[in-house]
């Protein structure tokens, strides 16, 4: 007789990642809308209200298609934790599962998936004021020396060009005496959970990532951040926080960059995002990359098979195929 493995008591979670411009939302709703799921987001800036454009949301039709959780839940001015988007993550997903549907977990946002995959235990350190104000003072590569020196593990892991994160991490490391990355212990996972990473060569990369600037700009992004700015209060400062495009054409709106250069600035910023994010990814072995949709659906629905054949409560309908 055959021993139910115990993950696999546990309620379903399909994973879908990859690099940014890598087509994860499309994706993501085609299968959702197959095996009767509803996404939840692992984008650290798609958390944001009014950052729509520039973080590549789903449009008013995509969200009619499948309903999105973790879109748009706080102001740009405020900041999220990853011990609060956890919080509200877990709550969205197993909401989710309450309704016998299945929970898409969707996003470019590496720390993020993993917290909720690995069921990370985030460290509990209040901010220090003082330490911050200090090390607000400092520019990136005296940040990024300053972690090394005192964590090195965390320095590998950190977005070293989000001063936010470098001063957050040396935040933890100096004011606790050990590694940030050490003290995100983990509890065992609450779900069984298939995870797929969507994979793309560099060259069609390159060209997705320029189509979607280009994309965004006809959309009106530099309009986008003249509002964040003038109407919703979030500074400068705050938006060079946020990196990549909205760095770039915050300071082209200030003056400090020509639209060409911010342009191609923002292009270039995001295919290193993009490589970042891959290398992120790619060290997780439990990750199956798939190129097309078609790959993904008979993986989601050999999976939802392998759980139904062992009679496993929450294995959700295997959809169409």
């Amino acid at each position: 007789m055959t021993t139910d493995h115990p993950r696999h008591r546990k309620p379903p979670l399909v994973v879908v990642v990859g690099p940014t411009a890598s087509g994860k939302t499309a994706l993501a709703i085609e299968l959702a809308e197959e095996f009767h799921g509803e996404i939840v987001s692992a984008d650290s800036r798609q958390v944001y209200r009014g950052m729509d454009i520039g973080t590549a949301k789903a449009s008013p039709e995509e969200l009619s298609r499948v309903p999105h959780h973790l879109v748009d839940i706080t102001k740009p001015t405020e900041r999220l934790t990853l011990a609060e988007y956890k919080k509200y993550a877990d709550r969205a997903i197993q909401h989710i599962q309450d309704r016998g549907l299945l929970p898409f977990l969707v996003g470019g946002t590496g720390l993020y998936v993993r917290a909720v995959v690995d069921n990370l235990a985030i460290p509990a350190v209040p901010p220090q004021p003082e330490l911050r104000a200090e090390l607000e003072k400092l520019d990136l590569e005296t940040l990024g020396k300053r972690l090394k020196a005192v964590d090195p593990a965390s320095y590998e892991t950190v977005d070293q060009k989000n001063p936010r994160r470098l001063i957050r991490a040396i935040e933890v490391s100096e004011t606790e005496g050990v590694s940030f990355e050490h003290l995100k212990g983990s509890a065992a996972p609450k779900n069984d959970t298939l995870m797929l990473g969507l994979k793309t060569d560099p060259v069609t990369l390159e060209i997705r990532v320029r189509r979607r600037v280009d994309d965004w700009l006809q959309r009106g992004l530099l309009d986008e951040i003249r509002r964040l700015h003038d109407e919703d209060g979030v500074s400068w400062d705050r938006l060079h926080d946020f990196g990549l495009h909205y760095r770039t054409f915050a300071e082209h709106l200030n003056g400090k960059l020509g639209f060409d250069e911010a342009k191609e600035r923002a292009v270039k910023d995001n295919i290193r995002y993009a490589k970042r994010q891959l290398t992120w990814f790619k060290q997780d072995q439990r990750i199956r990359w798939i190129s097309d949709e078609d790959h993904a659906g008979v993986l989601v629905s050999d999976w939802l098979i392998e759980r139904a054949s062992r009679g496993v409560r929450g294995a959700a309908v295997a959809g169409k195929r």
